[in-house]
């Protein structure tokens, strides 16, 4: 860590504390997640505390940050759930600011990533489909791309598409005869078309997360990210840092519920005693707390790789971190619950919502049976090379 960086997470602490937090009652919170007016607002707040988008490049108005530092400064504002979206670090825009960094042209960055990064608009990223086309098995896209003329027909259809509803422009995964493409097209006319909104049990993402209609969508090749049919590969640039992002995130909002739950602990009195004086809960909070260092040794154990071998790497480190970190968030968050009793399942904390979202985690980017599943194809094919 630079002096520069540490004292930029400093400032990120403490501008969740002493700004974000009081929010977090906010009527503007609602079922798919925070308004687009409440986002606004908030990130008016962190634009004039110089804390917005920290992780893009100084020209589009980052901190130019290594994925180390990432890490701290994530893991920092992740402390509210209101946090990452103050700072324009929520998923999927954080993603997607990353990745049109890495892959657009610098047309496309003018265009789309510099209006992103500023927090002017809010993107999606479209490539899980209904049943019988892409989601888990992304070779099964069903969603098609044709060429007519200087402009690409998109049809197919789309879901679970996290902040749809508003979002100023997507990134479309599609088929193409040379194999799966990613094109920039702006949203919001009749024929990217949102059909319902999911109710889910997560609350802080906007726009929630949408089922859509896409037909006859005109894009003009010159808004083709990358190369034609090079779509999975760059999906891998995306999602391998987009996983441990949402690691570095959750870490916060897990490490608040920890506190939260300390707090309780200590100062609630049974049977004679503080709560934290009895082992059942002194023991739940101890191992939190060692879940709490091993995730964060996880998390920056992959960020180094990242930061090591650059963004084409940390395919099967990120597979490790994704499956390891959520679901020792998740231990962290039931155990908090549990800590609190008929506390820890009421909106008098934010340990309920947390748990909430934290368990949607272990779906986001990849269940923990699908990374395990291609980590052990990985194990299978070196122990075949060195036979």
């Amino acid at each position: 860590m630079t002096d520069a960086a540490a004292d930029l997470v400093e400032r990120i602490s403490a501008f969740i504390r002493e700004t974000v937090i009081p929010y977090e009652g906010d009527a503007r919170i609602g079922k798919h997640g925070p308004s687009d007016d409440l986002r606004i607002e908030l990130q008016a707040k962190a634009r004039a505390a110089g804390l917005l988008s920290p992780h893009v490049g100084r020209e589009f108005g980052g901190h130019g940050l290594n994925h180390r530092q990432i890490a701290q400064a994530f893991r920092a504002a992740g402390y509210s759930l209101l946090g990452p979206v103050a700072l324009n670090i929520m998923a999927p825009d954080e993603g997607n600011m990353a990745m049109l960094e890495k892959v657009a042209s610098e047309a496309q960055k003018e265009r789309f990533l510099r209006p992103l990064a500023s927090g002017a608009v809010r993107s999606a990223f479209l490539m899980t489909e209904p049943d019988g086309g892409a989601g888990s098995d992304p070779s099964m896209m069903q969603t098609t791309a044709v060429q007519d003329g200087n402009h690409w027909v998109i049809n197919g259809r789309k879901t679970f598409i996290t902040g749809a509803d508003g979002a100023g422009f997507g990134i479309i995964m599609a088929r193409t005869e040379t194999g799966a493409t990613m094109f920039l097209a702006d949203m919001g006319g009749d024929d990217i078309r949102i059909d319902r909104v999911l109710d889910t049990i997560d609350r802080t993402m906007p726009g929630g997360h949408a089922m859509m209609t896409l037909e006859n969508v005109r894009v003009p090749a010159d808004q083709i990210l990358g190369e034609i049919g090079q779509g999975f590969k760059y999906a891998q640039v995306r999602l391998a840092p987009a996983r441990l992002t949402h690691c570095m995130r959750w870490w916060g909002a897990a490490k608040r519920a920890h506190d939260t739950a300390v707090e309780y602990a200590t100062h609630r009195m049974a049977f004679g005693k503080p709560l934290i004086d009895h082992e059942g809960v002194g023991f739940m909070l101890a191992d939190n707390e060692i879940d709490l260092k091993q995730a964060e040794l996880m998390i920056d154990w992959c960020a180094g790789v990242l930061d090591v071998h650059g963004h084409g790497a940390g395919t099967e480190e990120s597979s490790f971190a994704k499956v390891a970190v959520s679901e020792a968030l998740f231990r962290i968050a039931d155990r908090c619950v549990q800590v609190l009793g008929g506390l820890g399942v009421t909106d008098d904390t934010p340990v309920h919502q947390i748990f909430r979202d934290i368990r949607a985690f272990r779906i986001y980017d990849g269940p923990s049976e699908v990374h395990r599943w291609s980590i052990a194809k990985r194990i299978k094919k070196r122990a075949l090379a060195g036979a």
